[in-house]
């Protein structure tokens, strides 16, 4: 996988692989704003799953879970052209235009859309920022910043709550969210602000909750989640442990073991044996 950024920025970012690949990042800390160039996206969020196929738009709203699976096309080619709409570039874009958010957004997390021919020319325009990074600079970055936000005001003047709505989660049903959350592979600090509260508040809550650390709990369920998958369901451990959010193969085999005594394979061959 290819991947070119400008200067220290990193608000465009430029994504090329020729196999299925999963994305790192699996927590959005900002809005992203995604064009589809070649092959497709798979995107895994919390109210479900979506397929972002060529020259189509991908608007991902900020503190949000998610995974996304790359598949390159029938010539072995995957091409997407990311912009990372930080919050504090839209502040300024609010400040400058004397923007002011009148609700709290409450629509779709992640909004597909049909490029206009403004924004097609608009990503053919990213290309001298993607060749070249270094020639880049933070007002040239902003400009197009700007440009893509006015672009997509034009497009679709209802955006103005998921651009400029810059509130925090609000406190939630910790138990609940983490139940329904614990495959995602992100920090404590992610699951504590999607909950809404500070890391210190989130592990004493928590702690009252499940009597455990959330570390402990988090590695628990995917282990329990995997041996599920394994026994009931057939799946094969390469094929899961991305999912249940293990960093590779060799680890998930050693957590696996350390719970259980064996490994999936040996724990398979014990189960056939009392068939």
């Amino acid at each position: 996988m290819k991947t070119i950024i400008p200067q220290k920025d990193n608000s465009f970012v430029y994504s090329c692989t020729s196999k299925d690949q999963w994305g790192y990042e699996q927590f959005v800390p900002e809005h992203i704003l995604a064009f589809q160039l070649s092959g497709e996206t798979h995107i895994f969020h919390q109210q479900g799953v979506f397929v972002l196929k060529k020259g189509r738009i991908l608007l991902a709203h900020r503190n949000q879970f998610a995974k996304s699976l790359k598949i390159p096309a029938t010539d072995n080619e995957y091409k997407a052209v990311s912009i990372i709409l930080k919050t504090e570039d839209l502040k300024k874009f609010a400040a400058i235009n004397n923007i002011v958010c009148d609700k709290k957004y409450s629509g779709k997390k992640n909004i597909v859309l049909k490029p206009d021919s403004y924004l097609k020319s608009y990503f053919q325009s990213l290309i001298p920022y993607l060749e070249h990074p270094e020639d880049g600079n933070g007002r040239m970055v902003f400009s197009k910043i700007s440009e893509a936000i006015e672009l997509l005001l034009n497009l679709n003047t209802e955006l103005k709550n998921f651009f400029f709505d810059f509130s925090e989660p609000h406190k939630i049903n910790l138990e609940d969210f983490m139940r329904d959350n614990y495959h995602y592979k992100a920090p404590l600090e992610s699951f504590a602000k999607l909950t809404g509260r500070s890391i210190a508040s989130f592990k004493r809550d928590f702690i009252k909750i499940f009597n455990i650390s959330p570390a402990k709990w988090l590695k628990d369920m995917r282990l329990k989640e995997a041996y599920r998958l394994i026994h009931h369901e057939n799946k094969r451990p390469p094929d899961i442990y991305l999912d249940l959010g293990f960093e590779n193969l060799s680890h998930f085999y050693t957590a696996f073991k350390n719970k259980y005594g064996v490994t999936p394979t040996e724990s398979l061959k014990i189960k056939k044996q009392y068939r």
